[in-house]
């Protein structure tokens, strides 16, 4: 299943996040999309952690991932400088974390490595809290950040089954159709 940027202003909208396409979906001068961590040290460092992460924990069957990752990114941090410096700290520590374990920052190493060090460090059982312990807040501002978006656009509650995720419109065929009905339309 591919993720678009529709996607992701779709989740950006059912987070609460004002949706402008042209403020959210911008290019930078070389005509990319624009990153949301430009205005931090290392900023496609920055990108390529969360990128990473969204790597782990994104099932393999779906792709688009960084065109999704960045907009709705850039999305969730736009005019929120605290919120983007959490994102920064967490990426930061994450990084800290594999260099640490691994000799290496998280986006340098393997599928297979990122996931025990998401793992190890505690992130898949952490409470997520943004002013908690280092766990705490990867998982917060990175794990269930990224599962947000995913679960929440159109493209990622299909795949887990959830038709119209919630703050989505589905209309009254999705509800008339029933629970068991092979989701192609009246």
């Amino acid at each position: 299943m591919e993720l678009t940027r529709r996607d992701a202003l779709a989740a950006l909208a059912a987070s609460g996040v004002a949706v402008g396409t042209g403020a959210v979906v911008g290019t930078d001068s070389d005509g990319g999309l624009r990153n949301p961590f430009a205005e931090t040290p290392s900023p496609e460092d920055r990108m390529a952690t969360l990128l990473a992460v969204a790597g782990v924990v994104y099932p393999s069957a779906v792709t688009g991932v960084e065109e999704f990752v960045r907009t709705y990114a850039l999305g969730r941090t736009k005019d929120r400088a605290d919120y983007r410096e959490g994102m920064v700290e967490a990426l930061s520590t994450l990084d800290e974390y594999a260099r640490t374990w691994h000799g290496a920052d998280f986006r340098g190493l393997d599928a297979e490595t990122r996931e025990s060090v998401l793992d190890q460090m505690g992130a898949d059982t952490a409470d997520p809290d943004p002013e908690g312990s280092d766990p705490a807040r990867v998982r917060y501002y990175l794990v269930n950040e990224l599962l947000y978006a995913l679960y929440t656009s159109p493209t990622g509650g299909r795949l887990v089954g959830i038709e119209n995720p919630q703050g989505h419109p589905g209309g009254t065929g999705s509800y008339r159709r029933g629970p068991n009905a092979d989701g192609g339309g009246e």
